[in-house]
């Protein structure tokens, strides 16, 4: 099966162009001027093709939530994804138990089996349970301790057994830095998140593995006075350390516009993913949720472009869709396309350790591919050459 996808302006690493993509067997054949016969000619009509959007930090959309614990849940959150643009997803749980976390891995594998519809999955991100009560945000803390047991979490990653591919933690917990070297030794991307880590115990925690960090500036310390002495946090070591990748929830409100000019300005586009945190409100219209499961979750509502905790004090989570994100980058952060799509597609490839086959438009790579008009507005998203959803 052939299919040539003609008269896109293709956003490529170094810019955009014009061009034609041919895809053979569900990898990109060729790219440029293109004159082969196909069994299918998509014509973009000027409009952008990129690689398709990659979301390493989802909890749900589409009304359901990963949580919940059903195939169902899965495929649903994963075909609205689809819709806004994203071919590859990785399902975050939220702290929970461990009888619902292993469930969850179960789920998850037959999900993966099921999907043909929707984002594909990459693998499992677990958001907890090690974080600190005092930086929980939606977190249950019914479920918050230390990674103290390497029992524990070693019967954790054997029960995934090669589905988890990240974990966040908070690095000041007893046990986090052997937690993290652990992790780290497994191939499992360690990330510092809901912490009120000083910036001392996140060097300890980058020396002994941990790279990434979970939502920047969302439910991480920042600087703070002990007896009049000024102590850096989290934010500025993940603004210092060059080293070190951060995500953010680039709707606008999470992030709102000065602090994603900061962070662009300190960090550097090559270091930051976009990521959506999404819950199962994302793609639906305002109203009561629940964050986390439908059995054991939390009661939420959502409005104003984002999910909040019932009595509005602070955020249950985020609404977002990959496509969005995007938009937010470009018309309120100001950056260029190629910038904001990059955020989106290469960089959580390199993060994830799948840019190999993924994030980029080249030849010999999975034809993942999104096309979308200049208000990012989805028409068309391709999964290993597969039209999976088509705004017509």
């Amino acid at each position: 099966m052939t299919t040539l996808i003609k008269n896109g302006k293709v956003v490529f690493p170094s810019g955009v162009k014009t061009a034609s993509i041919l895809i053979k067997d569900g990898k990109i054949a060729q790219i440029g001027d293109i004159s082969a016969a196909a069994d299918e000619v998509i014509d973009a009509e000027g409009s952008f093709v990129c690689p398709g959007f990659i979301d390493m930090h989802t909890h749900g959309a589409g009304g359901s939530d990963f949580m919940d614990g059903t195939v169902e849940a899965y495929l649903t959150a994963s075909k609205m994804q689809a819709r806004h643009g994203a071919t590859l997803v990785y399902p975050t749980t939220l702290t929970s138990s461990n009888e619902e976390l292993f469930d969850s891995f179960e789920t998850y594998r037959k999900a993966v089996e099921a999907n043909t519809e929707g984002a594909r999955f990459g693998g499992m991100h677990l958001e907890g349970p090690y974080f600190n009560p005092a930086q929980a945000g939606a977190q249950d803390p019914r479920y918050l301790r230390c990674p103290n047991d390497p029992k524990e979490y070693e019967e954790i990653m054997q029960k995934a057994d090669g589905i988890l591919k990240r974990w966040s933690f908070a690095p000041e917990l007893e046990g986090a830095p052997q937690f993290a070297a652990a992790i780290r030794k497994r191939g499992i991307l360690a990330s510092i998140g809901h912490t009120n880590a000083t910036f001392d115990e996140c060097e300890a925690a980058y020396e002994s593995g941990a790279s990434h960090m979970t939502h920047f500036f969302s439910c991480m310390s920042s600087i703070r006075r002990e007896r009049g002495i000024r102590i850096p946090g989290v934010i500025e070591f993940g603004l210092f350390q060059k080293g070190m990748s951060i995500e953010i929830i680039a709707d606008g409100i999470h992030v709102p516009k000065n602090l994603l000019r900061l962070v662009l300005s300190v960090k550097g586009v090559d270091k930051i993913a976009l990521v959506t945190d999404s819950m199962r409100g994302a793609g639906m219209p305002d109203g009561p949720s629940i964050l986390g499961s439908l059995k054991d979750g939390q009661a939420c509502m959502i409005g104003e472009g984002v999910a909040w905790m019932p009595d509005y004090t602070c955020f249950a989570g985020s609404v977002c869709t990959c496509d969005r994100l995007v938009r937010t980058m470009m018309n309120i952060a100001g950056c260029s396309v190629t910038d904001a799509v990059r955020m989106m597609t290469e960089n959580p490839a390199r993060m994830m350790g799948i840019y190999d086959r993924k994030g980029s438009i080249a030849p010999g790579k999975d034809a993942d591919l999104v096309i979308w008009n200049g208000d990012v507005h989805i028409q068309r998203t391709i999964i290993n050459g597969n039209t999976v959803y088509n705004a017509d």
